[in-house]
């Protein structure tokens, strides 16, 4: 029986946004005939900007800031091949609006520019310390899969880092160092990725989408350089917070500064809680060189802190007076207890550096699978009350209470609760867990 196989490539953008921080804003430049050109701002407005995030597969529009902005400023040779765009914001392509394509008024100094909102990346790094270092993952379709090593390089991770806004790449880890493994049930979507190491996301890059021949202990892991950082302070998680940029660590002005920002950045860090974000530095935790942003508005849900909304880097009137202090709580961790392996016991979670116990109200199957998961130990398993019972009661702080999950969550902490420490009840109430890995002899 004869196969045939249909490819269906794509024109791509006739648009691109250049010298910005991410692929979704900067000057914009338009191609015709292989040769790319600048755009007058005469007349440039944000349905303009709608139209070209839309063609670019980016975000929502959010400014039409001027095109020298960004440094360095187009060429004196290269050519401005439009003025006086008029769209009226629902075209899907730029070329489609009223343009006038004869300039003779214009120079480089009035190209246009573009500011979106940067697209959800179709790829993330999981059962890592941080955002920017784990196994790979990529998005089809709403279903998240992970990628065969086969072929994986520092090129590769070079792509996957600039999708998700992290810095340099770092390494090519081993395939089974983030544990637990991937669900033997999780799909393996794309294996010999073949990239060049300058393109944008990892959908550009070279990829076969049939795999067979691959299992998850083959699969691929990455590590980014993080771009921002807590220093001076009593741990990683709490300090004065500097963000790198063109490969210059600096400062961030606490003007603007508020708690959306700081659960930002303790997200970005892989920390708990933002616990404080009002202190500035003092004389001893104070900055030298180069302060780097000021004005940071976030909405708290994103990921790095660069999605924010901000001034322009390196431009602000501010003193190393005014540098940002933040504190977070410590990574969260749990632990089972008093078991007969490290995956089976009472619970505990770790807040403010003291353990405590977890109480059972609301307490079932998903839950424990979270737990679980978490630890690296397997699915939960039915115990008995017998065997249960034989654990002793905690003592001191009962930390969690009416915990409620999805069964899909990374983290315990990522589950609806009450408030850290509100409860009603007693160790007698302790949560115990059994998982696969830690079943006892009963």
């Amino acid at each position: 029986m004869a196969l045939f196989f249909f490819l269906i490539f794509e024109s791509p953008p006739k648009v691109r946004l250049v010298r910005g921080p991410h692929r979704c804003e900067g000057r914009v430049e338009v191609e015709r005939n292989g040769e790319w050109g600048t755009v007058c701002d005469d007349g440039w407005n944000l349905k303009d900007v709608e139209v070209v995030c839309r063609e670019l597969g980016c975000g929502a529009a959010k400014g039409t800031p001027s095109g020298n902005l960004y440094k360095p400023l187009a060429n004196e040779k290269q050519k401005i091949f439009i003025q006086d765009v008029n769209c009226n914001g629902t075209e899907d392509e730029l070329i489609e609006c009223d343009l006038v394509e004869d300039v003779f008024d214009c120079s480089h100094s009035e190209d246009a520019g573009a500011i979106c909102e940067k697209s959800p990346p179709k790829v993330r790094l999981v059962r890592g310390p941080h955002r920017c270092e784990g196994r790979v993952e990529v998005e089809r379709n709403g279903e998240w899969g992970t990628v065969c090593d086969n072929g994986w390089n520092m090129k590769d991770v070079e792509v996957v880092c600039r999708e998700l806004g992290c810095g340099a790449a770092k390494g090519t880890p081993s395939r089974n160092l983030y544990k637990p493994l991937a669900d033997e049930k999780q799909k393996i979507f794309i294996q010999d990725v073949n990239c060049n190491g300058t393109e944008d996301e990892l959908i550009e890059c070279d990829r076969v989408e049939d795999v067979f021949d691959c299992s998850h202990s083959e699969d691929a892991g990455a590590i980014c350089e993080r771009t921002v950082r807590l220093v001076d302070g009593p741990g990683r998680c709490k300090g004065r917070l500097e963000v790198k940029h063109q490969k210059q660590w600096g400062t961030v002005c606490k003007a603007g500064w508020n708690l959306s920002a700081a659960k930002v950045v303790c997200r970005q860090l892989g920390c708990g809680k933002a616990t404080l974000i009002k202190r500035c530095c003092n004389k001893d935790t104070q900055g030298q060189g180069l302060i780097w942003l000021s004005n940071v508005s976030c909405s708290g849900q994103e990921e790095d802190l660069q999605h924010c909304l901000s001034g322009l880097e390196g431009y602000n009137n501010c003193t190393h007076d005014e540098d940002t202090w933040v504190e977070c709580e410590d990574p969260f961790k749990l632990r089972l207890v008093n078991g007969d392996t490290s995956c089976s016991g009472r619970l505990e979670v770790l807040h403010k550096g003291i353990w405590g116990s977890v109480c059972d109200d609301g307490w079932a199957k998903k839950e424990e699978q979270v737990v679980c998961q978490q630890l690296g130990c397997g699915k939960p398993i039915f115990v008995p009350a017998k065997a249960r019972k034989k654990f002793v009661p905690g003592n001191g702080r009962i930390w969690l209470d009416d915990v409620h999950c999805k069964g899909e969550e990374q983290s315990l902490e990522q589950c609806q609760h009450r408030s850290w420490g509100y409860h009603d009840c007693n160790h007698k109430e302790d949560v115990v867990v059994f998982c696969l890995e830690g079943q006892p002899d009963i």
